[in-house]
């Protein structure tokens, strides 16, 4: 088999890649180890940045987004049980975020590839990179019981933090920046309406919280535009800071409920709607950047490269912002002959994902108490968020991350 990109991985960033590729004329084939099913399934982020919003607009794949996905104008910082909003439209020049969870964003994605673009497989996992020093690169793989080879003109890895991509740059070559969190999220999904319409993030000395949302099932409202239904029709997503290794079931769901409660409380009276929790999980906190990007005719993008704490929603965005700086590089390639921007993929992403790990951890340590925090380091926290909500400047910066930074 033989195609211009192998693209590893059929998660937001590849089945983004393969659609942004067919569209400028450009073939590629994806392989997925896992089933359509599992892809389909597997919850992630649910926050889409503007860019993210209008790079899929721009793709043809932003048609339900835009009919089920529910905008959001602002969060809501609570500490000392004081409420404050900040305005992101009022900040930004107009720009917002959008709530739409990224296996929807897959299923729009995978639909569209299987009904108008090149190989999606599907059980294909991918056994190793070969040869991407020289002009044709390789993909082994197994699919249907039988290894295969897939030759590429470049292999682009969006297989996440353990798939095999990144392993084909050679060690000598490689440096990585990371940091583990002593602490996680305690997340739950419960079958009740959001108590606000808009994210709340907590910081309380009991630890950090953070109050979501998730569109209804679409089949409950086959008739009506979900992004039209009024806020009770959605369902609550919070999560809550636990120690590190924390297990999900050592909570009991009214311990759940107490804790949030108190994490959440406010002076104004404000209260928190309990309902049945359907599912919960534990989420580690890390960050992670590896350098280079790019080794050849090699480009990791998405976890493959980075991972950044959940706390400042940058994940799935980050991988969008990969594919697209390739796609522009390899179009640019095409129609002028030349490698300038191939050359720069790695440097170019990397400005823009290091600006996001630095966003994401300081929004992380404004927000959550460390284990061995002091009464001094409460109060700095607590003057971070002073400054914040008191200061125009501050503000604007917090919203301009919030909403994203610029694509490639």
């Amino acid at each position: 088999m033989r195609t211009t990109v192998g693209i590893i991985g059929a998660g937001p960033a590849g089945l983004l890649l393969a659609r942004l590729l067919h569209n400028a004329g450009i073939d590629s084939v994806v392989l997925e180890a896992r089933d359509r099913a599992y892809v389909e399934r597997r919850q992630r982020a649910g926050i889409l940045e503007q860019g993210s919003v209008d790079v899929l607009r721009a793709a043809g794949a932003g048609g339900r987004m835009d009919r089920e996905g529910l905008r959001h104008d602002g969060i809501e910082l609570r500490f000392a049980r004081r409420r404050h909003r900040v305005d992101f439209p009022a900040l930004t020049g107009g720009r917002s975020v959008m709530v739409y969870a990224q296996t929807e964003v897959c299923k729009d994605l995978i639909a569209l590839q299987l009904k108008e673009g090149g190989p999606l497989l599907f059980e294909a996992e991918a056994l190793a990179v070969e040869d991407v020093d020289g002009d044709s690169p390789r993909v082994r793989f197994r699919h249907e019981g039988s290894e295969d080879v897939l030759e590429c003109e470049y292999v682009v890895g969006c297989d996440g933090f353990w798939g095999v991509s990144r392993k084909a740059v050679p060690a000598e070559l490689s440096r990585v920046f990371e940091r583990t969190y002593p602490f996680g999220w305690l997340g739950v999904l419960a079958d009740v309406a959001p108590s606000h319409d808009e994210l709340v993030y907590a910081r309380h000395d009991r630890g950090f919280a953070l109050l979501s949302m998730r569109p209804p099932a679409t089949r409950h409202h086959p008739s009506k535009e979900v992004a039209s239904l009024p806020i009770e029709s959605f369902v609550s997503r919070l999560y809550l800071q636990v120690p590190e290794g924390t297990d999900a079931e050592e909570w009991a769901d009214e311990e759940i409920w107490d804790e949030l409660e108190r994490r959440f409380e406010t002076a104004d009276g404000w209260t928190l709607a309990r309902g049945p929790i359907t599912s919960k999980s534990v989420t580690p906190m890390r960050s992670y950047v590896h350098e280079p990007m790019r080794h050849g005719r090699l480009f990791l993008a998405g976890d493959a490269a980075h991972i950044v704490p959940p706390t400042g929603a940058k994940g799935l965005n980050l991988a969008v912002g990969d594919v697209v700086t390739f796609a522009r590089a390899l179009t640019h390639r095409q129609q002028t002959g030349s490698d300038e921007l191939l050359d720069a993929y790695s440097e170019t992403c990397l400005r823009r994902v290091w600006q996001a790990e630095r966003f994401s951890y300081e929004m992380t340590t404004l927000l959550h108490r460390a284990p061995d925090a002091t009464p001094f380091d409460d109060r700095i926290q607590l003057a971070r968020l002073e400054r914040l909500t008191t200061s125009r400047a501050a503000e604007t910066d917090l919203a301009e991350g919030y909403t994203g930074f610029p694509l490639g």
